[in-house]
């Protein structure tokens, strides 16, 4: 599936026609808001917390654009019509818009871009998490900016930690601040078992409220007697963990199975992390 239709500004057109403004302030600053909302077999996953996180985003760096769920929900809908899409990522980017020119401060009478595309999933994980891969994880001091819970789409820090990981042969970078506290992976949320115990950073400004982290916390606090607890993590006890889970509406739920080269637990996915997959893979579409 080619996914080559997009929405940009009201209208739906094949992607390579799509156009922006080289002054539009997306382009220029990073100036915009961005999510990402999975879709399987059709059905969106977390819609509505997805569109909640967008208005916050929005509304945290004073993008004025009051549209109902509904109306994204439309939107959505029909472009995944057009595409024939059933197993795939809905991205939304909204910038603060095209300025008569490059400045620092922006004009207030300027409407923001809004682009909607659809595009395969580029985990395997996304399809059945009980087949989610067992990921090869390293760390490194967290270098992003101190608002890491807006979704902007300003990501070069995020991407330079990814990137260190490929370079290493590795899946994800995990990141820990000037505390030796853990924050987040760069492209997802962290969860550390130790003795039946699940642990996973508090939110605050270090770390994005994910989506998929908060629908686990759900799940696992109203289904099962396992024991979610939200603290700070330092890294020396990560790296005694017995299971490390990343989460993300691409990964969804998957197992750490080696953290800077050394095993984590046995070296492979563990039983909690197991029952944790298991029940985000049934309860998903109820959120």
């Amino acid at each position: 599936m080619a996914n080559d239709t997009v929405y940009l500004n009201g209208q739906f057109l094949n992607k390579q026609k799509a156009r922006i403004s080289p002054l539009d302030r997306g382009f220029l600053f990073g100036d915009g808001i961005y999510e990402v909302i999975p879709c399987q077999a059709g059905k969106l996953i977390g819609f509505e917390l997805h569109i909640q996180r967008l208005r916050a985003g929005l509304d945290s760096i004073s993008i004025s654009l009051d549209w109902s769920y509904q109306q994204w929900q439309d939107i959505i809908e029909s472009l995944m019509k057009r595409n024939q899409a059933k197993d795939v990522s809905v991205y939304i980017q909204v910038s603060r818009g095209t300025d008569r020119i490059r400045q620092h401060g922006f004009s207030q009478d300027i409407s923001p871009t809004i682009f909607v595309m659809c595009q395969a999933m580029a985990s395997s994980a996304y399809l059945a998490a009980v087949d989610s891969p067992e990921l090869q994880v390293m760390t490194q001091l967290d270098q992003r900016w101190r608002n890491c819970h807006i979704k902007a789409t300003s990501l070069l820090a995020n991407v330079l930690h990814f990137q260190h990981a490929q370079r290493l042969h590795v899946d994800e970078t995990l990141l820990y601040n000037a505390q030796q506290q853990l924050t987040e992976g760069s492209t997802s949320n962290v969860f550390v078992v130790k003795k039946g115990r699940v642990f996973t950073p508090p939110l605050d400004n270090q770390i994005l409220p994910g989506v998929t982290r908060a629908m686990l916390i759900d799940m696992l606090t109203k289904h099962t007697q396992i024991e979610v607890v939200q603290k700070p993590i330092l890294l020396s006890d990560a790296r005694t963990a017995d299971e490390i889970w990343l989460t993300s509406s691409s990964k969804q739920v998957s197992a750490v199975v080696t953290l800077d080269g050394v095993a984590v637990g046995n070296g492979a996915k563990g039983k909690w992390c197991d029952i944790a997959q298991q029940l985000f893979d049934r309860l998903k579409f109820s959120y």
